[in-house]
């Protein structure tokens, strides 16, 4: 009786997955991404500086104080928007304190290209943002535009 029961469990659940589904495949942004954020830059006179992962940034005051590391604790003041201006995500000036290696991957690159009391511009392309997927509204392959000021190395 007990295995019986087991068995009809699982008929009635493996019978209720859809195999028509097709799994969400992820999609490269890259080449798309790379010409809107060198248009954007070019719209926008910046002076920006490319790493080898495809992060571009601008350093309008470099700061003085501590430099983070990648697993830095810090408060940041930003505000990010996408190419076309609309803003997705703003702090206080007060800023918000984070840990960075629980933020996406162009924060853990572009954060300590600065020390404390500096500021600038992160331009992030998909694949260091939120991927290809949609996520709390952002678009699946978007472009994040980031500026922010390094309040302190926590």
């Amino acid at each position: 009786m007990k295995y019986s029961f087991l068995f009809l469990l699982t008929v009635l659940f493996t019978s209720c997955i859809n195999n028509d589904i097709e799994p969400q495949v992820a999609k490269d942004y890259t080449v798309e991404n790379e010409t809107e954020i060198i248009d954007y830059i070019e719209e926008n006179d910046l002076n920006a500086t490319r790493t080898s992962s495809g992060l571009y940034y601008v350093i309008d005051e470099e700061g003085t104080g501590e430099r983070p590391t990648t697993t830095s604790n810090v408060t940041v003041a930003y505000k990010g928007y996408f190419t076309d201006k609309v803003v997705f995500d703003q702090s206080s000036e007060a800023g918000v304190s984070f840990n960075l290696n629980g933020v996406i991957k162009g924060w853990v690159e572009g954060i300590p290209l600065f020390k404390e009391g500096g500021s600038g511009i992160l331009l992030i392309p998909a694949h260091l943002g939120y991927g290809s997927f949609n996520y709390y509204g952002i678009p699946g392959g978007s472009v994040l535009i980031f500026n922010i000021k390094l309040i302190s190395v926590n």
